[in-house]
C-alpha cells in the first residue's frame, strides 16, 4: 500500500512539472522566434536604406557627369565658333609698263574689285583721248603713225593705243575690225574710246576707222587734203557706210 502511494505521488509530481514548465517553454520559444523575426526585419530595412542611398548617390553622380559633359561641349562650341582674327592689309593694284615707273593704287576697304577695274579703264581711256585730241588739226598722211609726220586713219588709232593695251595693235582698219582681243559693241552702247568702222571704198569688211569720243561723235583722220577732226556719227554719209564697233579698252586688255 505504501509503495502504491509513493508511485502515485511521483506521477503527480511529474504531471505537475509538465504542466508548469510546458507553457514556459512555449513562451520562451515564441519569444525567441519573435526576436529572430525582428532581427531579420531590421537587416532587411537596413539593406533597403543602403540600396536607396546607393541609388541616389549613383543618380547624383550621373547628373553631375552630364552637366559637366554639357558644359564642356558648350565651351568647345564657343571655342570653335570664335572667329580667327587676321591682320588687316590694305591691298594695292599695280600697273607695270615697260620703260615706265610701276604705278600702284591703294584699294579702299569697301571698294569692290569691279570698281577698281572701272577706274583703271577710265584712266586708260582718258590717256587715249588726250593723245588723240592733241592731234586735231594735223594733216592726213597716208601710212603716217607719228605726230611729226601726221596720220592716216589706222595710224592715228595705232598711235593712241599701242602703249595702253596688252596685245599688238595692227596697222590696217580691216585687221583692227577682226581683232580677236576686241569685243563687238552695239551702236547704242558705245563708250568713249571704242573704235568705229566704216566701209567707204568697198575694200574688205572695213577700210576706215575712227575713235568714239562721246555725244554721238568720233575723231578721225579722213583722207588726203583734210585734217584730223571730230565728226558726228549721225551724218548721212557715215550712217550709210557704218559697219560696226569694237571695244579694245577692257579690264582684261589694258596694261
Amino acid at each position: 500500500m505504501a509503495r502504491i502511494t509513493k508511485i502515485s505521488i511521483t506521477l503527480c509530481a511529474l504531471l505537475f512539472t509538465s504542466l508548469v514548465f510546458t507553457p514556459a517553454a512555449n513562451a520562451s520559444e515564441q519569444a525567441r522566434h519573435s526576436a529572430v523575426q525582428k532581427s531579420h526585419l531590421a537587416k532587411t530595412t537596413e539593406r533597403k536604406k543602403k540600396t536607396t542611398s546607393s541609388s541616389k548617390s549613383e543618380k547624383k553622380k550621373t547628373t553631375t557627369a552630364r552637366k559637366q559633359s554639357t558644359s564642356s561641349k558648350a565651351l568647345t562650341s564657343k571655342t570653335r565658333s570664335k572667329p580667327t582674327r587676321t591682320a588687316k592689309v590694305t591691298p594695292e593694284k599695280c600697273t607695270v609698263r615697260k620703260g615706265h615707273k610701276t604705278n600702284c593704287v591703294k584699294v579702299g576697304k569697301t571698294a569692290k574689285l569691279s570698281e577698281v577695274h572701272k577706274v583703271r579703264v577710265q584712266k586708260a581711256q582718258k590717256t587715249a583721248m588726250n593723245k588723240l585730241m592733241g592731234q586735231i588739226g594735223k594733216p592726213y598722211h597716208w601710212g603716217g603713225t607719228s605726230p611729226r609726220t601726221g596720220f592716216d586713219c589706222s595710224g592715228l588709232v595705232y598711235y593712241a593705243y599701242k602703249d595702253l593695251v596688252k596685245f599688238r595693235i595692227p596697222r590696217t582698219a580691216n585687221e583692227m575690225y577682226h581683232l580677236r582681243d576686241a569685243a563687238s559693241v552695239n551702236r547704242g552702247e558705245l563708250e568713249s574710246g571704242d573704235l568705229v568702222f566704216f566701209r567707204t571704198q568697198g575694200r574688205g569688211t572695213a577700210d576706215h576707222v575712227g575713235v568714239y569720243v562721246g555725244n554721238g561723235k568720233f575723231i578721225q583722220s579722213p583722207r588726203s587734203g583734210q585734217d584730223i577732226q571730230i565728226t558726228s556719227l549721225s551724218e548721212d554719209y557715215w550712217v550709210r557706210h557704218y559697219v560696226g564697233a569694237r571695244r579694245v579698252m577692257t579690264p582684261k586688255t589694258i596694261r
